[in-house]
């Protein structure tokens, strides 16, 4: 490493460095080691090959003070020409073994990260819906780049270097000191000016990169936001485009501006230490010339320190922000380990068993119910908060109990935030229950494995979320066995199958970000062939015709009947006139269920049921009346 990328080295080791040095753990070191396990042996092999190239970098040095002094002594050429081969011998071997270095380094850092990665992303799919709903997507995918990506440094650099400089130094040392002890000795007064800018200008740009760096993520989240489909919808409907292009301008300016003088800062930093360089190459020279002069030194002996002058400025500049790469990996990891460190509050039992084969009922038994707080669940530095918010924990569902046979239907309405939509998560057990049990097909969901729950459960949601990709590779989301026939076939009973066929790329076709390129029924009616694929025993609703108007909402409607053939399904439906048919009706407010029955009998009871069914559909006084005539006339012969 010359004395000039030795000095660029320490400026950027010391403004990219992270100063949350209070958050590390104490075991983090030892766990960065532990993980480095599988490594063991191409690790020792690295850092063999690392010393091994520090004593090819001494070599030249001395050959080339060698091949000096064979000339001032005008000695036969052929030692000259031996000694000029050697140069070039140790040129390729140290050409070649920095190559295998590069490789070693190369690989192990890109495993590194390979795993690391694999880990965190496995690890936070593992975690409830809960830490989705708190996390900054943008900070947890930070996680998975630049965090991992420091952490790699820690074996691909800084491990290497901190061997191969020691050793460098040490070995260069001994040989300066052994050629004029008084030389180096001098040269090393130059050191504290070489060293005391880089801290003073890397702190200053450090400074600099981390306003940069917030104020490019504040434009990459204006971008993020503005650029997204609803984002840009919300923009043209209501933003004030003028207003939106000076922010961004007044960030970007700012970024040049930043840019600018952290580049010039740069230039002078290294401008002034490759003058110290020169002012310490120029010391030896003057100096060794002098002791050559009068016959203290040889003249090959002057060139020697003068070349070992960079061997002996660049590892320790290297050595002195040392410190600073390790704890800058070490904050890595640390924040690596943060992630890993948490638990899903969502496992599977050791000994969990599969459900049982054929149509399945539903039961929940004196559920209750509330919450994780923040801090089960989530992270301030991933919520990007000071402190995490406290609240939470408290019950929202209490001792709710029902139950669906196998083919029945069971329909949850209410007032909103009344604990519907809660009672659908922990049947498809996005949550798990605080006391009491949710059960398919008489077994507790929390006994079974995830592939049987997921097997033989499916649900449908509002907003009908699908990927950024072709239709069929949402649909095989589901179900990826499904042949050809069979995407085709749900697709028919989805009522969506002359659309797909009349588009350029049919199932190939891309349906856009959260799938806004369809329709909203169309959204809605391919996650219900994405549900007909799974063929599941038992069907979770939510509201999944509440965002559509009357026609796609009978579209839908027809797609949900062939889905729901059959199965055993949970409806929550904000219009009441798309569950008059359940088989059962339970009315929730407040986390409790406060009447169930028929639609019929509902209606009768003259509750908070047919309070909300006439609010729905009152158009007026007479209306009401009406209403209420016609539902309980169809009452009557029934009781």
């Amino acid at each position: 490493m010359s004395m000039e990328n030795a000095a660029w080295h320490s400026l950027w080791s010391t403004a990219g460095a992270k100063t949350d040095e209070g958050g590390i753990k104490k075991d983090t070191l030892k766990r960065t080691f532990a993980f480095a396990g599988p490594y063991r042996w191409r690790l020792v092999i690295f850092v063999a090959l690392s010393v091994l190239s520090a004593f090819i970098a001494v070599a030249t040095p001395l050959l080339a003070g060698q091949i000096v002094n064979a000339i001032v002594a005008r000695t036969d050429l052929q030692l000259i020409l031996t000694l000029a081969a050697l140069i070039a011998l140790v040129a390729i071997a140290d050409a070649g073994v920095g190559l295998l270095v590069r490789w070693l380094s190369s690989r192990l850092g890109e495993d590194v990260i390979l795993d690391l990665r694999t880990k965190v992303f496995d690890h936070v799919q593992k975690m409830p819906i809960a830490f989705f709903t708190r996390t900054r997507t943008g900070a947890l995918v930070s996680r998975l780049n630049s965090d991992v990506i420091g952490a790699q440094q820690a074996f691909s650099g800084t491990l290497s270097g901190i061997v191969s400089n020691l050793v460098t130094l040490v070995l260069t040392l001994i040989v300066m000191l052994g050629t004029s002890w008084q030389v180096t000795v001098i040269s090393l007064v130059l050191l504290p000016i070489f060293l005391l800018p880089a801290r003073r200008f890397g702190r200053r740009v450090a400074g600099l990169r981390k306003e940069s760096a917030n104020l490019n993520a504040s434009m990459s989240t204006q971008m993020t936001e503005r650029f997204s489909a609803p984002g840009a919808t919300l923009v043209k409907l209501f933003g004030r485009p003028a207003d939106e292009s000076r922010e961004f301008a007044m960030r970007a300016s700012r970024v040049r501006d930043i840019g600018v003088r952290t580049t010039m800062m740069q230039f002078v930093f290294v401008t002034a230490l490759t003058l110290v360089s020169a002012l310490a190459l120029a010391l030896v020279y003057g100096l060794g010339g002098y002791f050559a002069l009068r016959g203290d030194l040889a003249a090959g002996d002057v060139v020697v320190l003068a070349l070992l002058l960079t061997r002996l400025y660049a590892p320790l500049t290297a050595l002195a922000s040392a410190r600073v790469d390790i704890m800058s990996a070490l904050v890595s990891f640390a924040r690596v380990f943060e992630i890993l460190d948490l638990k899903p509050l969502i496992q599977q039992k050791p000994d969990a068993r599969p459900l049982p084969a054929g149509p399945l009922g539903v039961e929940f038994d004196q559920v209750r119910f509330g919450y994780p707080s923040a801090d089960k669940v989530s992270l301030a530095s991933l919520e990007e908060v000071a402190t995490l918010d406290t609240r939470g924990g408290e019950e929202v569902l209490h001792g709710v109990s029902f139950v669906a046979k196998p083919g029945e239907t069971v329909a949850l309405v209410g007032s909103s935030g009344a604990g519907k939509s809660t009672i659908a998560q922990l049947l498809s057990r996005l949550y798990d229950v605080d006391s009491g049990a949710v059960r398919i097909g008489g077994v507790d969901i929390r006994d079974t494995t995830f592939d049987s729950l997921r097997a033989s459960m499916s649900m449908v949601t509002q907003d009908g979320h699908l990927f950024h990709e072709s239709i069929r590779s949402n649909l095989l989301l589901a179900q990826p066995e499904a042949s050809e026939e069979d995407i085709w076939s749900a697709l028919r009973r989805a009522r969506l199958a002359d659309l797909i066929a009349s588009m350029p790329d049919g199932l190939d076709t891309v349906v856009g970000e959260r799938g806004y390129r369809l329709s909203g029924g169309e959204r809605q009616r391919l996650t219900i062939a994405r549900l007909l694929l799974v063929q599941p025993a038992v069907v979770i609703l939510d509201e999944a015709t509440a965002a559509l108007d009357s026609t796609n909402e009978a579209a839908v409607q027809a797609a949900l009947g062939e889905a729901l053939e059959g199965r055993t399904a949970v409806v929550i439906a904000h219009r009441l006139s798309t569950i008059r048919e359940a088989d059962s009706i339970l009315v929730v407010e407040g986390g409790n269920v406060v009447e169930r029955g028929t639609h019929e009998e509902l209606l009768a009871a003259e509750g908070r049921y047919a309070e909300l069914y006439r609010t729905q559909f009152a158009q007026g006084a007479s209306d009401v009346a009406e209403v209420a005539a016609s539902d309980v006339a169809e009452v009557g012969p029934k009781a």
